[in-house]
């Protein structure tokens, strides 16, 4: 089996995780706009490709899975969901599987408005959300929501963007400069009136990660609840994993209502009521992987059972509780390039 990461950037460790449950002869592919990417030193092969918004882009990965004899390819990029999600039959016709959601899927993901309103319509809780700058002003004048805010793009990935509002001023200024930074992207694109930013209550309290995992049909087979301790760059950088059945049931509800393939990582926020509140749904193998994988969870071996059509026992999908890591930084040599 061959297996592509495209924009694989710097997740060494989900390749070094798919290599260690592949068969020998098996090989793995990675592809980056920077052959000095860190995960590419990690694959058997490595190749250079242009952005994601390159014409083209999909004509040359698609070229990479002719010639690599690719049986399936895997994203790690938020930006990169919808284009290969449009583009997944003629990746089909070459055998490709390409493990990446239906185009609904990630356009609820993708736009953070769409899935404040998808998770309120399965009766569970998001943060107070707007998208137009006088309605956050109209609830806050009216007391139902209150500073400080979170503002971020209601199109992007991870933290970029994200400012903490404390009061009237700063929520204008931010406001103002944040708009004029997401119309000179190609997420200016992505509506037609001026609804490019979302303004949000900011929740304070234990903050969850999710894997919520489903088989290549849709189907729900596992959740992995971490506890997260601390974040680094918008990433989980320490957390523990915990027997939480309220948190693990959303995520049930999550994954067979949403139906996704793969790999499904959501962040929960749990209010000082008790209540949790869905922050993001992103569509993939996130930044909090890893704390799963190494408490126990073989998500890797399950993709690659099912990519070849075999059966997945359920238990390699359960974590050990209580199971704490954290993050560090090492070196990486780059060769070759």
């Amino acid at each position: 089996m061959n297996i592509l990461f495209t924009c694989a950037g710097r997740r060494t460790y989900l390749l070094k995780y798919f290599k260690e449950n592949l068969s020998d002869g098996d090989k793995v592919v990675a592809t980056d706009m920077q052959l000095s990417a860190p995960a590419l030193q990690v694959a058997d092969v490595k190749l250079q490709v242009p952005a994601v918004y390159d014409p083209e882009y999909v004509n040359m990965t698609l070229r990479i899975c002719e010639e690599q004899k690719i049986d399936a390819l895997f994203s790690l990029n938020d930006l990169e969901l919808p284009i290969l999600a449009e583009n997944k039959a003629r990746f089909e016709t070459l055998g490709v599987k390409v493990i990446v959601s239906d185009p609904k899927v990630i356009d609820i993901a993708f736009d953070k408005y769409k899935t404040a309103q998808w998770v309120e319509s399965l009766g569970l809780t998001t943060p107070k959300t707007y998208v137009r700058l006088k309605d956050a002003k109209v609830a806050l004048a009216a007391g139902e929501v209150a500073f400080p805010l979170f503002m971020k793009p209601r199109w992007g990935s991870g933290s970029i963007g994200l400012e903490s509002i404390a009061d009237m001023e700063e929520l204008d200024i931010y406001y103002g400069l944040l708009m004029k930074k997401v119309k000179k992207t190609i997420l200016a694109t992505a509506s037609t009136g001026d609804e490019y930013i979302m303004i949000q209550e900011k929740l304070t309290g234990n903050e969850f990660g999710l894997d919520i995992m489903n088989d290549l049909k849709g189907k729900n087979v596992g959740v992995s609840v971490k506890q997260k301790l601390a974040m680094r760059s918008g990433e989980t950088d320490k957390a523990i994993t915990v027997d939480l059945p309220g948190v693990r049931e959303i995520g049930h509800r999550i994954g067979e209502a949403l139906g996704h393939i793969g790999n499904l990582d959501v962040d929960i926020m749990q209010r000082a009521n008790g209540d949790y509140c869905v922050l993001e749904l992103n569509p993939r193998f996130g930044g909090g992987f890893p704390f799963s994988y190494e408490a126990g969870v073989n998500l890797p071996k399950a993709l690659i059972q099912w990519i070849k059509g075999e059966d997945v026992d359920p238990s390699i999908l359960q974590p050990q509780y209580g199971r704490m890591f954290s993050k560090n930084d090492y070196l990486v040599e780059i060769k070759n390039i």
